[in-house]
């Protein structure tokens, strides 16, 4: 297979942007939040968890802490409890009320919205940043690469990359600054709905005439790894 010039990359990426737009046309960040610090929080609660488990924590964790304060001054061992069925609760815990901490002291108690900012925070790393900034705030300063985004990034051929920043680096390459938050949401849509890890639905994929499905093994490919599987296990 002939590699693709940078010219066709740029034209496949143009074509798989249309339709990824008009099959999530309401794509979203999937955390529930009605401000800046409680979309901060939730992502920080998310790391290593769900989304849908963060939303459960977080439907009454926001009625009691609503302030930064309210994580400043949290008892730990309280906040642990609330937190607690989103994993590494200890961690996340002290990195909240460190946060809350940091938050009133150089902020006044508000969200910041730079990336330099951000990144100075407890807990907020350039991916939660962006998340933060594309979503609370409006602001395209780079592209969410989640393990979604990694996976579909190099699944679809954009980037060789296995580093989350070079990866978004490739992407920023490619992708319209306009466009930069949207296009990790529709990813990260396509790779939950339909690209998945183990078992990616290549034969309803709306893109798979776009997609060289880099890492993906063909069935045949499987049956014949399947063989030799049980062809070895017989053997023992």
């Amino acid at each position: 297979m002939a590699k693709e010039t940078t010219h066709q990359k740029s034209d496949r990426l143009k074509k798989l942007i249309a339709i990824l737009h008009k099959t999530y046309p309401n794509a979203r960040v999937e955390l529930n939040y009605s401000n800046p610090l409680e979309l901060l929080v939730a992502t920080i609660l998310s790391a290593q968890c769900t989304d849908k488990r963060v939303n459960v924590v977080t439907a009454s964790l926001f009625k009691k802490y609503r302030s930064a304060a309210d994580y400043a001054n949290a008892d730990l061992a309280e906040l642990e409890q609330e937190i607690k069925s989103t994993g590494f609760y200890r961690n996340k815990a002290r990195t909240l009320k460190a946060l809350g901490q940091q938050l009133i002291a150089r902020h006044g108690g508000s969200v910041p919205n730079s990336m330099d900012e951000l990144t100075k925070l407890p807990g907020v790393g350039r991916k939660t940043a962006n998340v933060l900034l594309g979503n609370a705030f409006g602001i395209n300063a780079g592209i969410v690469v989640d393990t979604h985004v990694t996976r579909l990034a190099r699944r679809l051929g954009l980037t060789t990359q296995k580093d989350a920043e070079k990866i978004e680096q490739d992407l920023m390459q490619l992708v319209p600054q306009r466009l930069w938050t949207d296009f990790a949401h529709w990813l990260i849509w396509h790779g939950r709905r339909r690209c998945t890890a183990r078992k990616p639905d290549c034969e309803n994929c709306e893109v798979k005439q776009l997609c060289p499905r880099i890492g993906v093994k063909t069935e045949a490919h499987a049956d014949v790894s399947a063989k030799v599987h049980v062809r070895s296990a017989r053997r023992r």
